[in-house]
This record gives structure tokens, C-alpha cells and sequence, in this order.
């Protein structure tokens, strides 16, 4: 048990997560903390944040809060040094802020939908959706090296999408293509990075209950449909996430970088 203890030990660690004051990132944030690491989150929620900060607080939890936006990288350059400085280091970093497209082309029950279609598609939605989903884990991944280096080594961990291995008409658009980007960019990051000592993966979740467009899986139309893809035929929880996450941070995952790990229930067996 002891040896078992060792290999997923995170006592101690300073670690960062964003968009962790609800859903898989809390979970991220929970999971952290209850094993002893240090945890920042950051949030454009306040008070989501506050209320996720106080609950982990409360369970024993060494944890603090950032309102930050991720998609300002003046903020996130600040932000992350903030946590150097009181940390003194920063050691794993969740890159988990993110957020739905809307509708697709298609409803759930498969008719075409005019507010997905491509010609009706806002230009600023797809660069929000971009900007948030792409350019942020860009952002994040650079401070995170910024600091990283010079303390040895580090874990990044990125949460990515089964979307980005399939093409889904019932999400927006925008979404696909950024998720795929972020595949890309995890793998393109572990080839040069792990001379650095710093490993970087992605998790690639399926269908989970989360806030993400609004709390779409609690709608039973839409819930429907993504029941129906998992072979368990199920949506996912946020605690079911929590091991892959703490085996990624952990000493247990010392020879894992550049991996895409997924975890949806099977539902991209089905779909595929």
C-alpha cells in the first residue's frame, strides 16, 4: 500500500486549473486537493469560483481562486506568475477552460437546423469558440513552460474532446475543428518538451454532465441522443474523471507524454 501511495503521491505539488469552478475541471480541482496538492483555480465566474473554493475548503483542501479570463494573455501571463510567487513553483497544470458552440446543423432527433448551418454561422461566435477552445491551451501550455523549465520539469495536462477525433452534427461547428487543433498541439508540445522534463498529455471525455452550454445534457431531447452513443448508455459524471486525472498528475504517468487518452462510456466506438 505504501509503494501504492508513492506512485500517485501529489502532496505538495502547486498546481493550476483552469476553468475549474464547475464541471470536469472542478473535479480536476477536487481530486488535486484531496490528495494534498496545492490548487489555484481560475474562473471567469466569481461567484462559481467562491463557491467551489469554499466547498474544497471545507474538505480539508488546500485551495485558492484567480477571476481570471483565459482568453486575455496579459491576465494569464500575471496570473500565472501570481501563483509562482506564493507557490514558489508551479508543478502541474490543468488546461481545462472551454466552451460549447452550440447547436449543429442537425437537432438531436435529425432535422436540419438553420441556427447551425455554416452561412448563418456568426463570425464572432467562430472566433470566440477558437479563442477560448485553441488559443488559450496555446497560452496556457507557454506560461506553464515559462515556469516549468526552470524548476526541472512539470505535467500539463489538456482537456481535449472525442470531437476532435469524429465529426458530430449536433455541435456546433466551431467546436470540432478546435479540439482537433488541440490534439495536434499536445503531441507537437511533447516532442519538445520532454527533454525538459515536462510531460503533456490530453484527455479526450465524452459526454459528461457538466455546465458547458448552459447544462445542454440535462435537456432530455439532447440528453437522448448521447445516451443512445455510449455503450453504457449513460452520460458521465465528473468523479468518474478524477483517476485519469490524478494518474496523469502523479508520478504514476512518469513515462506517458503525447498521449491522447479517452474516455467516454465507448461512445466513440459506436460512433465510429
Amino acid at each position: 500500500m505504501a509503494a501504492l501511495e508513492k506512485m500517485f503521491d501529489v502532496r505538495g505539488k502547486s498546481v493550476i486549473v483552469t476553468g475549474g469552478a464547475s464541471g470536469i475541471g472542478q473535479a480536476y480541482a477536487e481530486i488535486m486537493a484531496e490528495h494534498g496538492a496545492k490548487v489555484c483555480i481560475f474562473d471567469l465566474n466569481p461567484a462559481g469560483l467562491e463557491q467551489t473554493v469554499t466547498a474544497i475548503r471545507a474538505a480539508g483542501g488546500d485551495v485558492w481562486g484567480q477571476v481570471v479570463n483565459v482568453g486575455d494573455r496579459a491576465a494569464m501571463a500575471a496570473a500565472f506568475d501570481k501563483v509562482a510567487e506564493k507557490a514558489g513553483s508551479i508543478d502541474v497544470v490543468f488546461a481545462n477552460a472551454g466552451i460549447d458552440a452550440g447547436p449543429g446543423f442537425n437537432t438531436p432527433t435529425g432535422e436540419r437546423n438553420p441556427e447551425g448551418a455554416i452561412e448563418n454561422l456568426p463570425d464572432a461566435h467562430w472566433d470566440k469558440v477558437i479563442e477560448i477552445n485553441l488559443t488559450s491551451v496555446y497560452t496556457t501550455i507557454k506560461h506553464a513552460v515559462r515556469h516549468m523549465k526552470p524548476n526541472g520539469g512539470g505535467q500539463i495536462i489538456v482537456t481535449s474532446s472525442i470531437a476532435s477525433l469524429i465529426n458530430e452534427s449536433i455541435v456546433g461547428t466551431p467546436y470540432m475543428p478546435a479540439k482537433a487543433a488541440v490534439n495536434h498541439l499536445v503531441r507537437h508540445m511533447a516532442m519538445e518538451l520532454g527533454a525538459y522534463n515536462i510531460r503533456i498529455n490530453a484527455i479526450l471525455p465524452g459526454p459528461f454532465i457538466t455546465n458547458i452550454a448552459g447544462g445542454r445534457l440535462r435537456n432530455p431531447a439532447d440528453r437522448k441522443a448521447f445516451e443512445a452513443q455510449s455503450l453504457l448508455g449513460r452520460i458521465g459524471d465528473p468523479e468518474e474523471i478524477k483517476g485519469l486525472a490524478l494518474y496523469l498528475a502523479s508520478p504514476a504517468a512518469s513515462y506517458v507524454t503525447g498521449s491522447l487518452i479517452v474516455i467516454d462510456g465507448g461512445s466513440l466506438l459506436r460512433m465510429t
